[in-house]
């Protein structure tokens, strides 16, 4: 092999290469749209291993000299088995325990959880950021403030001056 071939390839083999990616793309897009819609803020630790490992391989496959269009389909289509049989179970009782965390309460009439706030992975200074985010600058004013199993901060604020 020349130093010009090492750097650019083989013409015939870069068209290939561009099919492959094309319609690897194509079968991909299809493949998630039977999956339903979802926002990428609303993706679970699951949903995103899954788009992760979609990217992978729709991203890798077509330039790997032993990788056949078959063979990246064949991948797709196990990973996207694995997310839907995930997704089923999340959904049967019982199951979305073991696939997700359950909300935690971290802010309750104007308290830290301290004991919550650690078990969950936050610092106080992470919680009042989450706060700010919200439009509220002391916690005081929180009369609770849960962290639910994706991540995101539900607040709801006392309702008076007394709470």
């Amino acid at each position: 092999m020349d130093a010009v071939s090492a750097l650019v390839g083989h013409p015939g083999w870069l068209v290939w290469v561009a099919v492959k990616a094309f319609l690897l793309y194509l079968t991909a897009v299809l493949a998630m749209r039977l999956g339903g819609r979802r926002t990428l803020a609303e993706l679970s630790a699951y949903d995103f291993v899954a788009a992760v490992a979609v990217g992978a391989i729709v991203g890798r496959l077509p330039s790997a000299p032993d990788g056949s269009y078959l063979s990246g389909v064949a991948t797709l289509l196990a990973i996207l088995a694995a997310h839907a049989l995930i997704t089923w179970v999340r959904l049967r009782p019982g199951g979305r325990r073991l696939i997700e965390k359950g909300p935690v309460v971290v802010v309750a009439r104007g308290r830290v959880l301290t004991g919550n706030l650690h078990r969950a992975g936050l610092t106080r200074a992470d919680l009042l950021a989450l706060l700010r985010e919200h439009g509220i600058a002391e916690v005081d004013v929180v009369h609770l403030a849960v962290l639910e199993g994706r991540g995101r901060l539900s607040v709801l604020p006392r309702s008076g001056p007394g709470g």
